[in-house]
């Protein structure tokens, strides 16, 4: 799960080329469209960069905001970074700008990382808390506060994953905008964990220690409140779920398991297995991955235009 800076650039390049124990959940139904009155005209096919969306322990949290062309109310993209729950930031989130042609407004926000003092479930608090402020801001933004979606990768897919099954009675909603669901429409993770109560093996346990303070399949009192399988009711929101069958990162079974649970609970979900790809859906070195990255591009754009519009 430790995604290197190398990974995060080479990641977003290729995105870009291819332009406690917890309560039993409910639902909670998302707001309907809203007037956009007090949006200024000045920001389409802009930016909006190191917006602070709550303040969390007394540390203000920083979310970007990339802005289509024209049109509105616009659908919503949150991407959320990876990086072992512990580095990296929004900045990558950049590459999923392109989006805008597709009349996608795209969000990329930061949360707070996990140190000797802040463990989860700070990260997931803070993603949740993003979401009820876009929704309290839906006018300032221009946005369908009803189509948001959430993606990540590696540490970031889990938190999309966890943010479309977890609802309020999970007890992540704190902070501000509490008026607000945090619930979303849709989830793209890719190669990201969905069971720690589930043994996971290699440099990842050790992010996991560090973010979680237990290693994955050992202390599921602790654990199973990080998983996303945990939270699963048959009212979430479709997933896409992408993995490659050569990650030596985080286990295919970890894609697995959440494609077979959704399946279950009769959640839409589609499971792509990207043979070939590695923890980055890359090829290894001499050789090809089914899908191509041009496919997968594509595959993640009609999977956001079928739920989202």
């Amino acid at each position: 799960m430790h995604l290197r800076t190398a990974f995060a650039a080479a990641f977003l390049f290729l995105l870009a080329a291819c332009a406690v124990t917890p309560a039993t959940p409910t639902a909670t139904p998302s707001p309907a469209p809203t007037a956009t009155a007090t949006f200024a005209g000045g920001k389409f096919g802009g930016s909006d960069i190191d917006v602070t969306y709550c303040t969390m322990e007394g540390l203000p949290q920083k979310l970007d905001v990339y802005y289509p062309k024209s049109g509105g109310p616009w659908p919503v993209l949150i991407y959320i970074h990876g990086g072992s729950w512990r580095e990296l930031d929004k900045a990558e989130g950049e590459g999923w700008h392109h989006l805008n042609d597709q009349g996608i407004l795209v969000v990329s926000v930061n949360y707070r990382l996990a140190t000797s003092d802040i463990k989860f479930p700070a990260m997931i608090q803070d993603v949740m808390c993003a979401v009820r402020f876009l929704r309290a801001h839906r006018a300032e933004y221009n946005i369908n506060p009803g189509k948001i979606a959430a993606i990540g990768a590696s540490a970031g897919g889990h938190l999309a994953a966890l943010l479309g099954t977890a609802d309020a009675s999970a007890g992540f909603d704190v902070g501000e905008y509490l008026d607000q669901s945090s619930r979303v429409q849709a989830v793209v993770t890719l190669s990201g964990l969905s069971d720690f109560t589930q043994v996971v093996e290699g440099g990842v346990s050790m992010a996991i220690y560090f973010a979680f303070g237990a290693l994955a399949g050992t202390n599921n009192t602790l654990l199973a409140p990080a998983s996303p399988v945990t939270y699963i009711t048959p009212d979430d929101p479709p997933f896409l779920i992408l993995h490659g069958d050569k990650d030596g990162v985080v286990p295919i079974q970890q894609a697995l398991t959440l494609e077979e649970r959704l399946t279950a609970a009769g959640v839409p979900s589609t499971l792509v297995i990207v043979y070939g790809g590695d923890h980055s859906l890359n090829p290894l070195p001499g050789k090809t991955t089914e899908p191509t990255w041009e496919e997968i591009s594509r595959m993640i754009r009609e999977f956001l235009l079928a739920n989202l519009f």
